[in-house]
């Protein structure tokens, strides 16, 4: 009995962060299929009329999506094309409610897709002034003279087994950089220190 249950623990173990990881991006398809996949598929349905409904027209969304993605990118990365987004970002911007939400997704995005990345500067962060606690984070500003504080830096802090975290403004005395990747200081920070170097095991 008592393998048996030690075997029921492993199949968990070995079974759940694939399962789980599978459903994500089962949910995360399944909304965009619902919202902007599905829609654009009727759109093209009016244009081809031949077009079937269904799988097909999902998976020819799916196909004009990723191809007007790239598109985006690829007129993006030329001066008329950031010239022609700098403008729709500044319309954007005067828009009172809009400019809230359009400013902090902006950043948020920049912060982890775009070409300068913020969370890429793992830090330790002293709580204690002898530096006997330490969190792990990751510096997004090391200068804050624009807020009024000298000395200053902002470390934004992940929470472990959360997609949440903590913004924190602390004296750059208290930093300390970290020679390791950020992806790695990600997992272990999630995973709430369980993670290790994958490299380690082999």
């Amino acid at each position: 009995m008592r393998n048996l249950m030690r075997f029921f623990f492993q199949g968990l173990l070995l079974l759940l962060p694939a399962v789980l990881t599978i459903y994500l991006v089962y949910l995360i398809f399944t909304a965009l299929n619902e919202t902007l996949f599905s829609a654009i598929g009727s759109l093209l349905m009016q244009f081809f009329p031949a077009l079937e409904p269904g799988l097909t027209a999902t998976l020819a969304g799916t196909a004009v999506t990723i191809l007007v993605i790239t598109l985006t990118g690829l007129i993006g990365s030329m001066y008329l094309g950031r010239y022609a987004m700098s403008y729709i970002d500044r319309f954007l911007d005067r828009i009172p409610l809009v400019k809230l939400l359009h400013s902090a997704l902006k950043d948020l995005f920049h912060a982890f897709l775009g070409d300068n990345k913020r969370f890429d500067q793992p830090v330790l962060v002293s709580l204690t002034e002898e530096g006997a606690v330490k969190v792990m984070g990751f510096m997004t500003q090391d200068n804050m003279e624009s807020f009024g504080l000298k000395d200053e830096v902002a470390v934004y802090l992940p929470q472990s087994y959360n997609f949440a975290g903590n913004l924190i403004i602390v004296p750059k005395a208290r930093i300390q950089p970290l020679n390791v990747a950020a992806s790695q200081v990600t997992a272990f920070v999630v995973s709430g220190g369980v993670s290790s170097d994958r490299s380690e095991e082999h």
